[in-house]
């Protein structure tokens, strides 16, 4: 039988892959394909990486722009928190559509299915498959084909416990079980990144226990008897915080934006931010690009066309992007980079001197990658830029499944002399 297996640890940056560090990942990585030069989407955050992994498409055609997004909602724009359950039902009421491309749960429906078990927010687990071909399971609610209910919830907790709990059930369910594509998402290290200093006791400990779980896994795909592809990774990075900014209030201070209005709104995103503006304040973009780029706290700033540069496109009112203030400088555990991040919304904590993600910096954008399967180089490390879109047309050439119209492309292909079509 023909399978393909994608085991994520949230968070993970590359530099914090090692002998010491992950024993587990390491092991794997001398039998596989490491990719040293991969990068995440923008924003670098789970959601949007769930998106753009599930269609192979960046943001500006599978039609989600950010973790945090606006959408016009009674002819004003409004914010939308996408880690909701019902995220993706309110974006089908007022878009028509969760997603704009097809997912790999609908590419595969008839194909042999897709297996989700995620254990992030509901929103990113969702992103996998909104429109219900496969079977996603997930701490706050999980849906079989159809969106019907599973027999078996996943009645886990957030953290390295719940990932514990959620890969034996994978292992027990999804390895030994016959679907084509099976997803393993784990919440850490991020969940605690989030918490705690990158480099502390804590944060350590819980990633030794993230590599642990992951070896089991592992281990259990190694026993199976099959033609099988092993994708293991992350989605994005970590940045230390050095400063919280509040990208809403200086517009408003600097006389460009109505206080509590809706002609111009910021969606913060972790390290970096998308601005939404509305089309009678069409006239003030260029203003507002400009006075966000001359602050101390910002990096890129990307307006207009500019989007596409990194997969974005000026749609639906988005009108800029912004990725803060990024160093290489260490955090109080010598885990160098440091950036500013913006002012969660709905009262959300961004913890100082913690770790955060969603902009450009060097490390957020420093993801792992290791692929085993046909046509993989064992032990090889592969310099070439490659991207999360890349995994779904990996995979999907791997199952023998047509998938034109995709951004990414299938990266065993150049590592092999058998062109797009592994044997």
């Amino acid at each position: 039988m023909t399978r393909a297996f994608v085991v994520i640890l949230d968070g993970l940056r590359r530099d914090l892959v090692s002998p010491e560090t992950t024993p587990n990942l390491t092991r794997f990585a001398a039998g596989a394909t490491t990719f040293t030069a991969h990068r995440s989407v923008f924003p670098s955050a789970t959601r949007v990486v769930s998106a753009a992994f599930s269609t192979g498409c960046y943001p500006a055609r599978n039609g989600l722009q950010g973790n945090t997004v606006a959408l016009v909602k009674d002819g004003a724009l409004t914010l939308h928190d996408v880690g909701r359950p019902d995220f993706f039902a309110a974006k089908r009421a007022l878009t028509g559509s969760a997603l704009h491309r097809p997912t790999m749960a609908e590419r595969l429906k008839d194909r042999g299915g897709v297996v989700v078990f995620n254990n992030v927010s509901p929103g990113a687990a969702y992103a996998h498959d909104p429109d219900g071909y496969g079977t996603v399971y997930h701490r706050a609610g999980s849906h079989a084909p159809g969106l019907a209910p599973v027999a078996k919830p996943l009645d886990v907790t957030l953290g390295i416990e719940g990932d514990r709990a959620m890969a034996e059930r994978f292992v027990a369910e999804a390895v030994h079980g016959a679907a084509a594509l099976s997803v393993l998402w784990l919440s850490e290290p991020d969940t605690t990144q989030h918490a705690t200093p990158l480099g502390s006791p804590e944060h350590l400990a819980v990633l030794a226990e993230a590599d642990a779980i992951a070896g089991c896994v592992l281990a259990a795909i190694d026993r199976l008897d099959e033609d099988t592809l092993l994708v293991v990774g992350s989605d994005h990075g970590h940045q230390t915080v050095g400063e919280v900014v509040d990208i809403d209030a200086y517009l408003v201070a600097a006389g460009l934006k109505r206080e509590g209005g809706a002609d111009v709104v910021v969606a913060p995103n972790g390290t970096g931010a998308l601005v939404y503006v509305a089309p009678e304040a069409a006239d003030r973009v260029s203003a507002i690009a400009d006075a966000i780029a001359a602050a101390p706290w910002s990096g890129t700033v990307l307006a207009g066309d500019q989007l596409a540069e990194i997969g974005q496109a000026p749609t639906g009112g988005l009108a800029i992007a912004v990725s803060m203030a990024a160093s290489d400088a260490p955090n109080t555990y010598g885990v160098p980079g440091t950036s500013a991040a913006a002012r969660p919304a709905g009262g959300k904590p961004d913890r100082l001197g913690c770790g955060q993600h969603g902009g450009l910096g060097r490390y957020e954008q420093s993801p792992v990658l290791m692929i085993r399967g046909r046509g993989h180089r064992p032990g090889i490390r592969s310099g070439e830029p490659t991207s999360i879109v890349d995994l779904a047309p990996t995979i999907l050439t791997h199952l023998g499944v047509p998938h034109e119209g995709l951004d990414g492309r299938d990266l065993l292909a150049t590592l092999e002399p058998h062109g797009d079509q592994r044997p």
